[in-house]
């Protein structure tokens, strides 16, 4: 059963009324298509109102829906023949990382993604998406792979943040994570990140210095969590709502501040709603990104990617 958030409850009950008439109508062979026409019209109204306002937290909390597709459903219906490697050569396997090779369109791709699960056993599983440094190792073995084969790169980045255990800081989480900020600023492949649900803080990051940098509309990215911001500023992670509304986290906010490349476009409700509009509107994006990129030599995509990480922020002079 799907988590119903606070501010689709109406929406939800309407939902609910719809199917009751319906139910009702074949039970008792009565005609009510005009009333459920009234009804459901009135329903797409109230949608769509609902998800083109909704707040900063609001957004977080879709974001963070347990229904929202994950990497995995994303590379099933994207990428053919992908096949999964496990391992960093030093350590281990990260289960909050998955990464392969496949063809998009028929370019063969490395695809690198975090990982979350969709109910308690899984999630324990993929340590609820937090990677290990071990997990930022591999997908560092991968890229340096793809750029050996000259295959552009695809990432899918939906993560809290990094695990923060004491195990995870033995074997060099900061150290992990910096390296995969210096190592994806060179690679001479091109490189596009897709920002699916949570980009939280330099464990999203670690996967996201990239060629181009989108976010799927209702995902939000950010240096740090709301509930982490407020407890910093205001000693009150309650006030993880108030903090949301100044963070400036949502794919419209980043855009604006030309943080990234561009939102694509999900199905009113979100993307859990109708994964395959999701999937063909991301899939046109990939697509046509990939094709530019491609046409780039080494020096032109290194010198591109360069002037583009140099232009991100916004600052006025005093």
């Amino acid at each position: 059963m799907n988590n119903i958030l606070e501010f689709e409850k109406p929406i939800n009950e309407l939902e609910n009324k719809i199917i009751e008439l319906k139910s009702f109508a074949k039970e008792n062979s009565i005609d009510l298509t005009y009333e459920i026409d009234i009804i459901s019209k009135k329903l797409e109204i109230m949608r769509k109102e609902v998800y083109e306002k909704l707040s900063p937290w609001q957004k977080v909390k879709l974001a963070r829906l347990q229904e929202r597709p994950k990497a995995l459903d994303y590379i099933e219906k994207l990428i053919t023949d992908f096949t999964e490697f496990h391992g960093d050569r030093f350590y281990g396997d990260d289960q909050s990382i998955v990464a392969g090779i496949g063809m998009f369109q028929d370019i063969p791709v490395t695809v690198i993604g975090h990982q979350k699960g969709k109910e308690l056993e899984e999630n324990l599983k993929r340590n609820f998406g937090m990677p290990h440094p071990e997990g930022y190792r591999k997908a560092l073995r991968l890229m340096r792979q793809a750029e050996k084969f000259k295959r552009p790169i695809i990432t899918f980045i939906d993560t809290p943040g990094a695990y923060c255990g004491l195990g995870a800081e033995e074997r060099g989480q900061g150290e992990a994570i910096a390296i995969n900020l210096m190592n994806m600023s060179r690679l001479k492949t091109p490189t596009i990140s897709i920002v699916i649900g949570e980009g939280g803080s330099g464990g999203a990051l670690a996967l996201g210095v990239a060629d181009r940098v989108y976010m799927l509309e209702h995902s939000i990215y950010s240096v740090i969590s709301p509930e982490g911001l407020s407890s910093i500023l205001w000693k009150d992670s309650n006030l993880a709502q108030r903090a949301a509304n100044i963070m400036k986290l949502t794919a419209q906010d980043l855009y604006d501040l030309k943080v990234i490349d561009g939102v694509i476009k999900e199905p009113i409700g979100g993307a859990h709603k109708d994964i395959n509009l999701t999937v063909d509107n991301l899939r046109q994006c990939l697509l046509n990104e990939v094709k530019k990129l491609k046409k780039l030599n080494e020096v032109e995509l290194l010198d591109q990617r360069y002037e583009k990480l140099r232009k991100i922020g916004v600052w006025q002079d005093s």
